[in-house]
């Protein structure tokens, strides 16, 4: 059974400083966590907020891709959950013929919500999202990945208009 969400938030592990997303349910309770990375949570950040760049970023550039190619994306489903990593897919229609691809959860969302695709969770995901061990680990340690950490903390929404992209 699939579970329609919608992107409610994305707030800050306290523990590691890692983005987490948080998907909840359109007509329901049902809510899961996905953390995801500093770039990837900028990217889902800057479209909730319609922030406008003068060039694309990635997820804009496939966006428009898709859209010269007419390739709609019917949906986004994260459709597991394995030693604390979501996976999920993105199905697409061309003509008349349909096709999914893998990706990742955060790459799936931010497209969705550039071309207004639902997004969908399998039900194994949650009741699987309900026992992780709420030991997300930052993957990168080093002291170049704090900084980026500390600097995108910091930024609000009137920064991103002072960059030229």
């Amino acid at each position: 059974m699939l579970f329609k969400m919608k992107v409610t938030g994305i707030t800050i592990d306290p523990t590691t400083n890692a983005p987490i997303i948080i998907l909840k349910e359109e007509d329901g309770d049902q809510a899961i966590p996905i953390w995801i990375g500093l770039l990837e949570a900028t990217a889902i950040a800057t479209e909730l907020e319609k922030i406008r760049f003068s060039r694309p970023m990635t997820h804009d550039l496939f966006k428009n891709f898709l859209d010269i190619l007419d390739i709609k994306i019917s949906k986004i489903e994260v459709c597991d959950l394995r030693e604390n990593t979501y996976f999920a897919r993105i199905h697409f229609i061309v003509g008349d013929r349909t096709f999914d691809m893998d990706a990742r959860p955060s790459d799936a969302i931010a497209l969705a919500l550039r071309t207004e695709s639902p997004i969908y969770v399998n039900e194994k995901v949650i009741i699987k999202s309900k026992q992780l061990d709420g030991q997300a680990e930052v993957m990168d340690k080093t002291r170049e990945a704090q900084k980026w950490t500390e600097y995108l903390e910091k930024l609000s929404p009137e920064d991103f208009g002072k960059y030229k992209m």
